[in-house]
């Protein structure tokens, strides 16, 4: 609300217009408690990145290659369909993200009941190593409430790493069932 010159009792009013229409959806952090400074602020996605690149101008497949702002649409894209695919099965989405205040991130923790999945989401082509950073560190605090981590990464081969399996963008569906 400060960085618009509204309230907040506005904003909220707005995102919840925004959710009503089916436009937006709020990720809410997961709250287990690995390392007791989290960030609990919601994070915004929409529900059709279309519409998204169309209200940052961005007009081409180009323009969204050179974009800024091109691994936010990547993630939010992913972040979507996962959540799109639990629902057409009638699946809870169980969807949450996780933050500290060192800016560690998980960009997705599905919930599994005795265990929490973490979901890496990287835009990149090629895999590197820095794409599993986060992943460890978050898989070290967590400990036994860790199941194998995923990496969805913008390039085309499925592979197996230690803890982690490796999804192309466009078999993240591999993820609905679990």
């Amino acid at each position: 609300g400060n960085d618009c010159g509204v309230s907040h009792n506005t904003v909220r009013e707005w995102i919840s217009i925004l959710e009503a229409s089916y436009i937006i959806f709020r990720l809410t952090p997961h709250f287990e408690n690995f390392s007791k400074r989290l960030i609990k602020s919601e994070k915004l996605y929409f529900y059709d990145t279309g519409l998204m690149c169309w209200l940052l101008n961005i007009k081409s497949d180009e323009q969204v290659r050179v974009n800024p702002l091109a691994g936010n649409i990547f993630e939010n894209m992913i972040v979507a369909e996962l959540l799109k695919q639990r629902l057409i099965q009638s699946r809870s989405p169980d969807l949450y993200f996780w933050r500290d205040k060192s800016q560690l991130e998980i960009d997705v923790i599905l919930d599994q009941g005795s265990q929490l999945m973490p979901i890496e989401i990287k835009k990149g082509k090629t895999i590197v190593s820095d794409f599993f950073k986060n992943l460890t560190r978050w898989r070290e605090l967590a400990r036994d409430k860790a199941a194998p981590g995923v990496l969805i990464y913008g390039g085309h081969e499925t592979q197996s790493r230690e803890n982690c399996r490796v999804l192309p963008w466009y078999d993240c569906d591999q993820l609905v069932g679990l």
